[in-house]
C-alpha cells in the first residue's frame, strides 16, 4: 500500500513538471515571436506581453526548483518567489499601461502578435487547468499558485487579442493598454495571497 501511495505521488511530480516543461518551451519560444511582432508593429502590448512572458518562464523555473526535492523551507522561498512574480508582474503592467494611454501610442496591426497571442490564451487556459488539479492532487501550493500565473497569462494574452484586434479593426488605438490595467487587479491579488501565505516557521 505504501509502495503504490509512494508511487502515484511520484507519477504526479513527474506530471507537474511535465506541465512546467511544455510552459517554459511554449514561452522560450514565443518571447523570440512576440519581439518580431512587437518590433514590426511598435506594439507596448506586444512588447508587453512578452515580459509578461519572461515572468511566467521564471516562475516555471522556480517551480522545477522545488519539485525537485519538495522540503518546506525550499517549498517556502518557492512561494515568495511567485509571490514576487505576480508583484512584478502587476507593476509592470500598470506603468506599461498609463504610459501607453499617456503618450496615446499607436501601434500598426499585427496578424502574427493576433495569431500567436490567441494561441497562447488557449494553451495557457489548458495548463493551468492541469497545474491546479496537479497541485491540489499533490497538495503543493505553489504548484497551485504557479498555476494561477498561467491564468494570468491566459487572461492577458486575452486582452491582448482583443486590444490587438480593436486596433486593427476599428482604430481604438486605447483598447489595448486600457485591457492590461484589468489584469492588474488580479495580479496584486495574487501576489498578496502568495506572499501572505509564507507564515509557517521553516
Amino acid at each position: 500500500m505504501i509502495d503504490w501511495v509512494v508511487a502515484a505521488h511520484d507519477d504526479l511530480v513527474r506530471r507537474g513538471r511535465r506541465l512546467e516543461y511544455a510552459t517554459l518551451t511554449w514561452n522560450v519560444v514565443g518571447t523570440v515571436v512576440l519581439a518580431v511582432a512587437a518590433w514590426r508593429a511598435r506594439s507596448v502590448a506586444l512588447a508587453g506581453f512578452g515580459v509578461d512572458t519572461l515572468i511566467e518562464i521564471g516562475a516555471s523555473l522556480v517551480v522545477v526548483w522545488e519539485l525537485r526535492a519538495v522540503h518546506e523551507r525550499r517549498r517556502q522561498r518557492a512561494q515568495r518567489l511567485i509571490g514576487l512574480s505576480f508583484a512584478a508582474l502587476a507593476l509592470y503592467l500598470a506603468v506599461l499601461a498609463v504610459w501607453s494611454l499617456a503618450s496615446r501610442l499607436h501601434p500598426h496591426p499585427s496578424p502574427l502578435g493576433i495569431a500567436w497571442t490567441a494561441a497562447t490564451a488557449a494553451a495557457m487556459l489548458v495548463l493551468a487547468r492541469a497545474k491546479a488539479r496537479t497541485g491540489r492532487a499533490l497538495d503543493n501550493p505553489v504548484l497551485r499558485a504557479e498555476g494561477r500565473v498561467t491564468l494570468i497569462d491566459a487572461l492577458l494574452a486575452g486582452a491582448v487579442v482583443l486590444g490587438l484586434g480593436a486596433n486593427a479593426l476599428a482604430g481604438w488605438w486605447w483598447a489595448d493598454p486600457a485591457s492590461g490595467l484589468v489584469i492588474v487587479y488580479y495580479a496584486v491579488r495574487e501576489s498578496r495571497a502568495s506572499l501572505r501565505a509564507d507564515v509557517s516557521p521553516p
